[in-house]
């Protein structure tokens, strides 16, 4: 997980100004690992591994598909969870999400690293900040992979109240409501930052 932190403040540190970071699910966690010793000007945390980690949600998905699980943790990979069309709907998308859009999306679904989930588990857990930056903490009604206890704790973490974006599964970016969270996501910013003085 540290390789993705480092690559995140690599890029970061090559910008003419420090960015907002936003990050999704594994993203989150990796956003929540780099401001242990970065100070960006705002951060996003959408439907993110909360700071206790995803060992909770590793327990569900292994009840949910026991086998596959099973072949995930003996092989090292996480593929065996997304290998079908199917699962990857039930993981990450909708059900009102076009066929033709879940086989495109399903067809571009890649392995990740094992050691770094294992690190998500609990190996290398984000820290507590003493003073983050002002964070927006969003979940998805329909995620079932980060549910309303992993999202309120990721909020708690940061001392705020978790926002939630109506109707939308796992992958926001993604689903049929994509310009929903990416509104929410704008507005706060908008709210949050003061306005950019560079002539537009």
């Amino acid at each position: 997980m540290r390789d993705y932190v480092d690559d995140v403040a690599q890029v970061a540190a090559s910008l003419t100004a420090p960015p907002v970071v936003i990050g999704h699910s594994m993203g989150g966690f990796i956003v929540q690992k780099y401001l242990e010793n970065h100070a960006p000007p705002a951060a996003v945390l959408l439907a993110s591994v909360p700071p206790q980690g995803a060992f909770n949600t590793a327990l569900k998905l292994g009840g949910r598909h026991p086998a596959l699980f099973l072949k995930a943790n003996l092989t090292m990979t996480m593929y065996p969870m997304v290998s079908t069309p199917a699962l990857a709907r039930e993981a990450f998308f909708s059900a009102d999400l076009p066929e033709a859009a879940l086989n495109a999306y399903w067809a571009k679904l890649q392995d990740e690293s094992f050691t770094g989930f294992l690190d998500m588990l609990m190996l290398d857990l984000p820290k507590p900040v003493k003073t983050p930056p002002p964070v927006l903490v969003l979940g998805a009604e329909r995620d079932s992979i980060f549910g309303p206890d992993a999202v309120n704790a990721t909020a708690r973490r940061f001392g705020v109240n978790a926002e939630w974006l109506p109707g939308i599964a796992h992958d926001a970016m993604l689903d049929t409501g994509w310009r929903s969270a990416a509104d929410a996501i704008l507005a706060w910013l908008n709210r949050t930052l003061p306005p950019d003085p560079t002539p537009q």
